[in-house]
This record gives structure tokens, C-alpha cells and sequence, in this order.
């Protein structure tokens, strides 16, 4: 199948480029967010709240034992999001200098983080059955087409029973906007929804994201089992 990602596109180039600016970029709330730290907590309240309808005791509902943070950066969900939902979390990002400040970012709490993985996801495989919750946010971007696929089917492996994929991240207008400068793609809903049901897995949920600036593209939440 077409990968509209690839067009034109170096895959070795894609994802070095990628490499090389986070590598640049502070290891802070701010840096993570691009600049839009001040959304930090707008976006932590409506994923809690969006995450919560999933999670619980009973047929059906998401355990609370293990989460998966992809693209954690600093921890910055980890640390708002997950841990305070979860028994343990492991994270995973490329840049080895995030995930060495997320232990001192975490504090008290990093003894709760089990599994610290410095990967970019194209080449990261989640344990089988390990986890509750993969929390997939602001990345899928610095993948291509193909390689979200394979990832995203990877992750199905990855889940425990009634386990759950979450993706929340920007969604484009219409078509593939590259971005030339963190090397990243933003994909139309559409697409994004093409590329989940190529990796075996079913949207239960959808939500936008409200509340965030105008000048940013919208942001959308999706459960995926």
C-alpha cells in the first residue's frame, strides 16, 4: 500500500533528522511541548478524563497494573498522567538525555518506573501481554506510514487482556503536512484511521481535544483495542 509518508523521503534521513533536533532541544516542560508549556495542564486534565472511562474493575475495564509512555521525553504524562493511574510505567524515547533527566523529573515517584527504553519506536518492541495502557502521544508523527502500522500492531501484542492503545495527537486539516524543521509528518484524521485499521486494531473511543490554542492544530484522542 501507498505510504504517503515516504514520498520523496529518505527513511534513514526522516528519522535522523528527528534524532538531531530533539537532541537540541531543552530537557524541560517547554521543550517538550515545543514552546506551549502553558497547555501542559489543560492537556493532562482531558486525557485523565478521557482515560478514566476505560479504567476499573469488572468485565471489560483496563486494569491498573503496568502503562507504556511512548515518545515520554522528560515524563512529563508519566509523571501527571500515568503514574498517578498506574502501578508502574515504562517509558520509552530516542533521546537517552530526556529519559536520564525524566529519573531526576520524576523524583520520588521514579521508583515506580520500571523500564526506561532508549529506541526510537520504529525499532522498539513492547513485551508480550505486559501492559494495561499504551500511551502513544505527539509522536506518531516522526513515523512513516508503514512503520506506524507495524508499530501500532507490535503494541496489540504488547496488551494484557482489556488492555488499551491510546493515540492523541495533532491531526491535519486535510492531507500529510510535513514539517521540515523536527523532521515530523501531521497526518488528516482520515488517514490516521486507515493506518490503525491496517495494524488489526479497532477505535472504541474518539474525542478532540478542547481548549487549546487556535493557532495549533486540532488534537485528537483515540482508544484502541
Amino acid at each position: 500500500m501507498h505510504d504517503a509518508t515516504c514520498e520523496c523521503l529518505d527513511t534513514t534521513v526522516f528519522y535522523s533528522k528527528a534524532e538531531n533536533y530533539w537532541r537540541e532541544v531543552a530537557p524541560t516542560v517547554d521543550g517538550m511541548l515545543g514552546g506551549y508549556g502553558k497547555i501542559s495542564n489543560i492537556d493532562i486534565d482531558g486525557s485523565k478524563k478521557f482515560l478514566q472511562k476505560f479504567l476499573g474493575q469488572g468485565e471489560g475495564k483496563t486494569g491498573n497494573g503496568c502503562a507504556l509512555d511512548c515518545g515520554a521525553g522528560i515524563g512529563r504524562i508519566t509523571k501527571r498522567l500515568l503514574l498517578p493511574l498506574f502501578n508502574t510505567v515504562d517509558l520509552v524515547d530516542v533521546t537517552q538525555e530526556f529519559l536520564d533527566q525524566a529519573k531526576v523529573y520524576l523524583g520520588d515517584d521514579s521508583k515506580r518506573v520500571e523500564n526506561y527504553f532508549c529506541l526510537g519506536l520504529q525499532d522498539f518492541i513492547p513485551q508480550d501481554r505486559r501492559y494495561d495502557v499504551i500511551w502513544i502521544q505527539w509522536v506518531i508523527g516522526h513515523l512513516t506510514d508503514d512503520h506506524l502500522v507495524e508499530f501500532l500492531h507490535r503494541c496489540r501484542g504488547g496488551l494484557r487482556p482489556e488492555g488499551l492503545i491510546v493515540i492523541k495527537d495533532n491531526v491535519a486539516y486535510e492531507g500529510v503536512i510535513p514539517d521540515d524543521v523536527d523532521s515530523s509528518v501531521c497526518r488528516e484524521l482520515a488517514l490516521v484511521k486507515s493506518l490503525v485499521t491496517r495494524a488489526g486494531l479497532t477505535i472504541v473511543c474518539e474525542e478532540q481535544q478542547m481548549n487549546f490554542p487556535d493557532e495549533i492544530y486540532q488534537v485528537h484522542q483515540l482508544a484502541l483495542r
